[in-house]
């Protein structure tokens, strides 16, 4: 009667024996009733979860995160009419601005002129969505183009995997969070980089200038080349290139030229529309300049006057095709210098996959502080935008692009509103590959040298030399 007592009340409840106290078997009776029965592990494991859930709720899926993160989805619900009119006047003043640009560019970085054209729309885009500041367009820069040639030395499949791995670096810093290291170059060494690069940039130029033949790839030799060979200067292309400058600088004081009284409330609709007309014909310089040297070019030609300047090789028409990575070289393909893996390809970039991203970046971030109206720049942000579109662009076969500083200005002048206005920006660059190109055959070179001489000499800043000297004189080495 005892043992039945016993072994009922028994099969009423979990068994419990003290050797199964550090054992992973859990032995407990079949629910009944619809009653629900779970064990401490299950407790514990279910409480991870929901504290899992909740941390990911709080610092992850946050409306806070999510709208730093993706900016896009912080601006695009308030987005207007007014914001649209901005951004399309801006993003078809940039796309003009940007075309030219990208053509001399390419020639900078020692590639064909439509890599430029292939680096200046889908990065763009990309930015729409990651940036954080509305006047940034991202494409390709002087900067990056002539760092890129130091580098690949115009081979297109190193050019590729630089700008893919350049990507990775700059998207792995805005991750990581280590948008910090660029508050440890100082004023002097960043100024000096960019004045040093301006003249390296100018030198570059002098040749296609002259109308000559100069294969040098460094400072000096450039200008060795340059002395062996000015006998063979082209008056017509020299006379062209001189009077490119002039124009161009001219136009460029005509953007800023302000009719009737300083205060615009006070002007007249007459003088409102005049200023607007001085600043529209200013800003589109470049884009004036290239369509009236090719249509020169056009008419001589019309005339039975042909190769009178020296112009750029015809383009390739069409949209460029998506394509892999190369992680590896050929014997052809590396200029009959050998095969090469993809560690021999890294080791050759050396330095430059380092350098390359990080002055990027400082031009990047410097274009936001520029127009940030002394609000606070989120670096990291920007670098992960400007790190995915470079790695995107890689698949189209082109070199690394940031913000540049000269377009940055342009899009502010235009009223940019929002990132938006790089979707015009593109759209612009895309029409122009695919119907435009046969057009570019007309450009002469010594016009886009000139586009390059009148936008980088004024990165030479002489006033910061001048401020070093007068209040850190010790540290004007540094510039």
């Amino acid at each position: 009667m005892g043992n039945n007592e016993g072994s009922q009340d028994m099969s009423n409840h979990a068994y419990v024996n003290d050797a199964f106290k550090g054992s992973c078997i859990s032995i407990t009776k079949p629910a009944t009733n619809g009653e629900k029965v779970t064990d401490e592990g299950d407790e514990k494991t279910a409480s991870k979860g929901q504290n899992c859930k909740l941390w990911c709720q709080k610092h992850i899926f946050n409306k806070k995160t999510i709208n730093k993160r993706l900016p896009i989805t912080a601006w695009l619900p308030k987005y207007d009419r007014i914001d649209f009119l901005g951004d399309l006047v801006a993003g078809i003043t940039v796309g003009l601005t940007v075309i030219p640009q990208a053509l001399a560019y390419a020639g900078i970085a020692g590639l064909d002129v439509k890599y430029g054209l292939y680096g200046s729309f889908l990065g763009a885009i990309v930015y729409i969505f990651l940036g954080s500041c509305k006047d940034v367009p991202m494409g390709p820069s002087a900067i990056s183009a002539l760092l890129t040639f130091t580098v690949t030395k115009g081979n297109i499949q190193k050019t590729v995997l630089l700008c893919f791995l350049s990507g990775i670096i700059e998207f792995m810093m805005g991750a990581l969070g280590l948008g910090f290291l660029l508050d440890f170059v100082s004023g002097p060494v960043s100024s000096g980089f960019t004045s040093a690069v301006s003249v390296i940039i100018i030198t570059s130029q002098i040749k296609d200038l002259l109308g000559i033949h100069a294969n040098g790839s460094t400072f000096l030799k450039i200008w060795m080349d340059v002395a062996k060979n000015i006998h063979e200067t082209r008056w017509q292309d020299l006379t062209l290139s001189i009077s490119c400058i002039i124009v161009i600088l001219l136009l460029r004081i005509l953007s800023r030229v302000r009719v009737g009284p300083k205060d615009e409330l006070q002007r007249t609709k007459k003088q409102k529309y005049m200023t607007g007309f001085f600043w529209i014909f200013g800003t589109s310089r470049n884009a004036i300049m290239v369509i009236t040297c090719a249509c020169l070019v056009y008419g001589l030609e019309l005339f039975g006057y042909s190769n009178v300047f020296t112009c750029i090789p015809e383009v390739e028409k069409g949209l460029p095709q998506l394509t892999m990575i190369p992680f590896s070289l050929t014997n052809e393909e590396n200029g009959g210098n050998g095969a090469m893996n993809f560690f021999e390809m890294v080791a050759e970039m050396g330095f430059g996959l380092v350098i390359i991203p990080l002055i990027s970046l400082m031009e990047n971030i410097s274009v936001c502080k520029a127009f940030a109206d002394g609000n606070a720049v989120n670096t990291k942000q920007e670098f992960i935008a400007i790190g995915a579109g470079n790695i995107l662009n890689s698949f189209l076969q082109t070199f690394p692009g940031n913000g540049a500083l000269s377009r940055a200005a342009v899009n502010n002048a235009s009223g940019v509103c929002t990132p938006m206005g790089n979707i015009y920006t593109a759209i612009i660059v895309l029409l122009s590959l695919q119907f435009f190109t046969p057009c570019f055959k007309y450009i002469p070179k010594a016009t886009l040298a000139a586009i390059i001489v009148a936008a980088v000499i004024f990165m030479i800043e002489i006033k910061v030399y001048h401020k070093v000297w007068r209040t850190k004189s010790k540290t004007i080495y540094l510039f």
